[in-house]
């Protein structure tokens, strides 16, 4: 089990002195157009080189088949990624969105096809509930493209208010989802 920092525990803000909470946070990461695993690769170190924000661990990659979305859409590649941030969940929120617009990503039709997706799953045992922001991820609990890069890196984990993610990998399965023998650097 990953040792997950206490949400009690801070951390000084090197600019203006102040004290932050580190919390540990879950981003699925996905990719079904264009250099698939490029752009995944270069979400992770994006989030690498992201002030206040230090990636714990990165899943294998996963191939999986769309979920709703055009008849046309192609398989996705998944990462899932553990980091522990000092971040505010907005400006983590921020910062997902700059980095999909950094790899072309275009917000159009739900379920398009897009060139790279960074879901915030989790923040810390936090629940958020936003116009633009729900965590724990509403329907992650369903995604095994979720679920299952996950406990490659936690196999202990728990979603908050849902339970052990191996109990709901169980429930959802893994049809459709591979695992491939590619780790990311």
């Amino acid at each position: 089990m990953t040792e997950t920092p206490s949400p009690h525990v801070i951390d000084a803000d090197t600019l203006s002195g102040g004290l932050k909470p580190i919390r540990q946070v879950i981003l699925s990461l996905g990719s079904n157009l264009g250099d698939r695993e490029a752009n995944l690769q270069g979400a992770v170190d994006a989030l690498r080189d992201t002030p206040d924000v230090v990636v714990v661990d990165v899943s294998p990659l996963y191939e999986t088949q769309p979920i709703g979305g055009p008849d046309e859409s192609g398989p996705y590649l998944n990462v899932v990624l553990l980091a522990d941030s000092t971040l505010s969940v907005d400006l983590l929120l921020d910062r997902a969105h700059a980095i999909e617009q950094a790899f072309g990503r275009e917000r159009s039709v739900p379920g398009a096809p897009r060139t790279l997706d960074v879901d915030l799953i989790t923040y810390g045992q936090k629940t958020i509930e936003t116009e633009e922001l729900t965590v724990p991820h509403p329907r992650a609990h369903e995604r095994a493209f979720v679920l299952a890069p996950w406990l490659d890196i936690e196999p202990d984990a728990v979603l908050p208010g849902r339970g052990p993610v191996t109990e709901l990998l169980a429930k959802v399965g893994t049809d459709g989802v591979t695992k491939l023998d590619i780790e990311l650097q």
